[in-house]
């Protein structure tokens, strides 16, 4: 068999002032066909899987681009045009093939384009035809749309968040997409919209349980897969929002039913999902609580809305600031994104000590920059972090020391959200030295960091991020969506 795979994906926040174009591609991760390297990234899990099932299957495995760009506002024209015609006259040029299995987030904007991923199906059946397979993995916060589901035979999220799965979910697309390619199974797609914007983490409960149940379900009674959609609530689009993904084996009343049944659990947990957050000075409350209770081991505080997974900077000072003004010190910081101040530190060198502003640059909701004397400790060409399998670019790096603390301050080039304590380790913080570690992350932090934590504490502070979907001035979501209507079904 002869399978075309590819790889096009972002996260687009359309509230963001951070706008991406095919830089914000090549930094964060760009590889040509066959250039893909062993380790997966977080969209692209089905290049690697196939390549592993080529040899022994005796599979032909076309490879075309894969490339990611870190979470940020609408993609330019251009940009989204020039990548997604890349992977199509790749395609054309791969042809003929028995099964096309991709790579994608879901929750891609460009201007013009409210469904990247949806055009690109579109396009990629137009040119192989109905009886060709179309498998896609996605990122549970994406948004479902018909045209998608009408372009392809298999589609399925990631389960996990954080999304500690994408891998195994890689490998679970291409099990169904080589089956269906073979003739083995006849997938049929059901989906249920449960009406409501939510923050789903599995955690920690009800969630948890939930998604145990809907993994127990896989391959029993006719049911190959199923998925929860969570939504991207940073999005203006149509169909943002909360849904069910059921995949039969031909039996679409029964996926409808299924999808329908689970959809209606998932409305009824409505508010009951998100974690526990609170304000600034609580959360340094408790974490000063958690380190004395627990004096081995760091507090993390997680900034949850400052969170470049999310699409916004990630420059955000306000906590840290507060941090300084209480007088806490020994503390870690991952990450403010400041170019400028990267650029700066480099420039001085190790050892140095320097006069720098940093963070607060994209826009007022980030604060005020900071101003101090730091010493430089550490410059890298290339910082990086792990992300389960996979290996996530800093950009060049900068790790600078506020004279008269202990307070130190991871510096980005490539923004990206905090996955793991080798942030820290990696550019020679021990994080058990430090009594707090403040992450930007909102919750993909959390397997990594449960397990050297005192206590993870997740803080409401102001950003960019549209936080309150009942305030957000969506102009393109039209239905009613819970908690924008509380009665969502009258």
């Amino acid at each position: 068999m002869r399978i075309f795979t590819a790889s096009l994906a972002t996260e687009t926040n359309t509230f963001s002032p951070v706008p991406t174009d095919r830089a914000s591609f090549e930094m964060a991760f760009y590889a040509g066909p066959g250039q893909h390297p062993d380790t997966p990234t977080l969209c692209s899990s089905p290049i690697v899987a196939l390549r592993k099932r080529a040899a022994g299957e005796g599979l032909t495995v076309i490879e075309g681009t894969a490339t990611w760009a870190e979470p940020g506002g609408l993609i330019q024209q251009q940009t989204f045009e020039a990548l997604r015609d890349e992977i199509l006259d790749q395609l054309r040029a791969a042809l003929p093939v028995d099964a096309v299995i991709l790579g994608l987030h879901g929750a891609m904007v460009a201007q013009g384009y409210d469904d990247c991923e949806g055009d690109l199906l579109a396009r990629v059946r137009e040119i192989v035809g109905r009886d060709v397979v179309i498998a896609c993995e996605f990122d549970p916060h994406s948004h479902l749309t018909p045209k998608r589901v009408a372009a392809c035979n298999i589609l399925a999220a990631f389960l996990e968040f954080p999304h500690t799965d994408f891998y195994e979910r890689g490998e679970h697309v291409v099990e169904l997409g080589l089956a269906a390619a073979k003739g083995e199974i006849t997938p049929v797609i059901s989906a249920f919209d449960c009406r409501m914007i939510a923050v789903l983490p599995t955690s920690r409960e009800p969630m948890r349980s939930f998604v145990d149940r809907l993994k127990a379900m896989h391959g029993k009674d006719g049911i190959l897969s199923v998925s929860v959609i969570h939504g991207f609530m940073a999005a203006d689009v149509p169909e943002m929002g909360t849904r069910i993904v059921v995949v039969t084996d031909n039996d679409k009343a029964k996926g409808d039913a299924l999808a329908e049944r689970l959809g209606m659990e998932l409305y009824a947990m409505r508010g009951k999902t998100a974690m526990d957050m609170v304000d600034t000075d609580e959360g340094i409350d408790r974490a000063l609580a958690a380190r004395a209770a627990h004096p081995a081991k760091p507090a993390v505080i997680a900034d949850v809305w400052d969170n470049p997974g999310g699409g916004v900077a990630g420059d955000g000072t306000i906590v840290l600031r507060r941090m300084l003004e209480r007088g806490i010190d020994r503390v870690g910081v991952a990450t403010i994104w400041d170019p400028i101040a990267v650029t700066f530190c480099h420039a001085a060198g190790e050892g140095a000590l320097i006069d720098l502003r940093f963070g607060g640059k994209a826009g007022p909701q980030a604060g005020e920059p900071i101003d101090a004397q730091v010493q430089v400790l550490k410059v890298a060409d290339e910082g990086w972090q792990s992300f389960g399998p996979s290996r996530v670019t800093l950009g060049p790096t900068a790790l600078v020391r506020i004279v008269g603390t202990e307070v130190d301050v991871i510096l980005n080039t490539n923004r990206t959200q905090t996955f793991e304590p080798d942030i820290f380790s990696n550019l020679g913080i021990d994080p058990a030295s430090k009594d707090i570690l403040l992450v930007k992350s909102t919750n993909h932090f959390y397997a990594g960091f449960a397990p050297v934590a005192a206590e993870i504490i997740y803080v409401e502070a102001p950003s960019s991020y549209p936080s309150d979907p009942r305030e957000t001035n969506y102009t393109k979501l039209t239905r009613p969506v819970w908690p924008r209507v509380e009665n969502p079904w009258a």
